[in-house]
């Protein structure tokens, strides 16, 4: 993973450096999404990493992407299929959407509860997290009866677990040292 990173960056950050210039933050992330799904389907696959010369596999995948890419999109496919760099595009995508995060002072932040949340609970957390972080949260919310109760809130870095389970292991932890 660490070396898929290394070889996307310079893609994500050349690609969010032109967004930026060009007011295209979010034309661009919806662009490099599209594309890393593409990348990813499963009959793609092999023909990214197979032996077609690099004109005719960026050509293959533009069409298959269609008018989702714009020309400065097809450029960059272009570039990096010469570099032989295409199977790298859902990390591409994962790093210009972290950049895009931090450009715009947002976060998401995966929230695992032992029940469903309401609405108003949510609200609830994303403003806690709000103002903890000084960034705009985007709340991504699934649910693990395994908690028993509460919830484990992931933010970056960040993780807080209010969770009975995890409360549980802690004072396992603690019994057996």
């Amino acid at each position: 993973m660490a070396e898929l990173t290394t070889i996307a960056r310079p893609y994500a950050k050349a690609a969010f450096d032109f967004a930026i210039e060009n007011n295209a933050v979010d034309s661009w992330a919806e662009m490099l999404n599209f594309a890393a799904l593409v990348s990813e389907n499963e009959s793609m696959k092999p023909l990214l990493t197979g032996g077609l010369a690099s004109g005719k596999l960026a050509a293959l995948f533009i069409s298959v992407c269609g008018e989702q890419v714009n020309t400065q999109g097809q450029n960059l496919i272009k570039v990096m299929a010469e570099n032989g760099r295409l199977e790298v595009l859902a990390a591409v995508s994962e790093l210009f959407t972290g950049y895009r995060n931090e450009w715009a002072k947002e976060v998401e932040a995966s929230v695992v509860s032992a029940i469903e949340l309401s609405s108003e609970q949510q609200q609830q957390v994303s403003v806690s997290l709000e103002k903890r972080l000084a960034r705009k949260v985007k709340l991504n919310c699934s649910t693990d009866t395994t908690l028993i109760a509460g919830m484990i809130i992931r933010a970056g870095d960040l993780v807080i677990d209010g969770s009975v389970s995890g409360q549980l292991a802690r004072l396992s932890d603690k019994l057996q040292s």
